[in-house]
């Protein structure tokens, strides 16, 4: 039965007088044109069902996740899959006079179809990426990374196939061959395989997410990671320009990842001020009562003053030379003052690491190091405390007869002490 319907349209055009070999052509050019509409006929059917379908679906569905598969033309391609099976049956119909041509033709539909399996898989990995994403337990892991993984495999299974389709050999044969070329293959892939590894190891040691601020000097990075994927890391730094990283650098180079500080209490202020080493001395008693002025340390300078007087005269002290028993310092009268302002401000994080230390003497002076932390992370603001704050020990300095390290030193004198 097959023979005759094959034989039908052949048998009618020889009945009306044409040659064999004019039949053969004739038969094969109407039955390849009339698939071929037929196919494109049905694939705009079916596709118009499909997405009528999608779209009343899409508006009774509680997901989104039908609507990422509009958008990524998953219908679209499942479309095609029927006119590809009716072109399969029809095309030994147009090639029955023509064997190699149909064996061509057969092979050519068969890539086609691996070809749009490999779109319609694509397709799906891309709708669940965007859906994933929506989700917040999911938008910070590097799903782009997974589905190139995913795709990789896809791609190397579906080419293995087009050769297999093409050589007529089973595809074990090839993976035969491959045990012998791996290393070729190694090294064609080898960013690919570092970047799997990468990739592996940063998700499950959670070293960087998508939002995460990373400092990467190496590469210039200076931002917020906005894509992982298998081989490259994206980073929109500050200034709005992209940096590129080899996902691989993540693991192999070392890097910052401000993650801590935003999911911290506040974000650490470390500055030094550098005091002029001659601007430092020991403070007379009229010293003493003129700072008692300052409302941040008066009490304490009048604590630590009667503490002093009383060891010095229990020891018998000779006082004539300040350098002689315990004695105040205007720099430490100054820490102190700072560590209160500091303890005093709204926006320093109370309840954080909070001091004001000494560093070892420089050639420029003694580093009078600020060690706090801001409750306010973002970055504007926090620019703007730790301005304000060292605006004021700036502008206080010159109360204390300090003053910063400035060159050239010896053109700049001491300021006049303030009342």
């Amino acid at each position: 039965m097959e023979e005759g319907l094959h034989t039908i349209l052949y048998d009618y055009l020889l009945k009306t007088g044409m040659s064999e070999g004019v039949a053969s052509y004739l038969n094969l050019l109407i039955v390849l044109v009339s698939s071929l509409i037929l196919a494109w006929f049905l694939d705009l059917i079916i596709w118009r069902v499909l997405r009528n379908l999608s779209l009343r679906f899409a508006r009774k569905s509680k997901t989104n996740f039908d609507n990422f598969l509009v958008m990524n033309k998953v219908p679209r391609y499942v479309a095609h899959i029927v006119p590809l099976t009716i072109l399969f049956k029809f095309f030994p119909f147009a090639f029955f006079h023509f064997e190699y041509g149909g064996i061509v033709a057969l092979k050519i539909l068969q890539i086609t179809f691996v070809i749009l399996t490999l779109f319609i898989v694509k397709s799906l990995f891309r709708s669940t990426n965007d859906y994933l994403k929506t989700k917040p337990r999911f938008r910070d892991k590097p799903m782009d990374s997974y589905i190139q993984v995913f795709m990789i495999f896809a791609w190397f299974v579906g080419i293995l196939t087009i050769f297999a389709i093409i050589t007529d050999v089973l595809i074990w044969k090839f993976f035969t061959a491959l045990g012998a070329g791996s290393a070729v293959i190694l090294l064609i892939f080898k960013d690919s395989i570092l970047g799997l590894v990468a990739s592996i190891q940063v998700s499950i040691n959670d070293m960087v997410r998508i939002g995460d601020w990373i400092t990467f000097e190496k590469y210039g990075a200076d931002g917020n990671v906005s894509e992982i994927t298998l081989a490259t890391v994206k980073v929109q730094n500050f200034d709005k320009t992209i940096t590129t990283i080899p996902t691989y650098a993540l693991i192999s180079d070392s890097f910052k990842n401000w993650r801590g500080m935003e999911n911290s209490g506040g974000r650490r202020m470390k500055r030094a001020l550098v005091i002029s080493q001659r601007s430092i001395r020991f403070l007379h008693p009229e010293d003493i009562e003129s700072f008692k002025n300052i409302e941040l340390i008066r009490d304490y300078l009048s604590t630590r003053d009667e503490q002093i007087t009383s060891y010095n005269t229990a020891n018998g002290v000779n006082k004539e030379l300040a350098i002689n028993g315990k004695n105040l310092t205007n720099i430490g009268v100054f820490r102190k003052y700072v560590i209160n302002y500091l303890q005093n401000h709204p926006a320093v994080n109370k309840g954080m690491t909070l001091m004001v230390r000494q560093l070892a003497p420089t050639t420029q002076g003694i580093p009078l190091e600020i060690y706090a932390f801001s409750s306010d992370k973002r970055w504007e603001n926090y620019e703007y405390i730790m301005a304000d704050i060292f605006d004021h020990l700036f502008a206080a300095l010159p109360y204390f007869d300090l003053e910063v390290f400035e060159l050239p030193t010896s053109l700049n004198p001491l300021p006049a002490k303030m009342n």
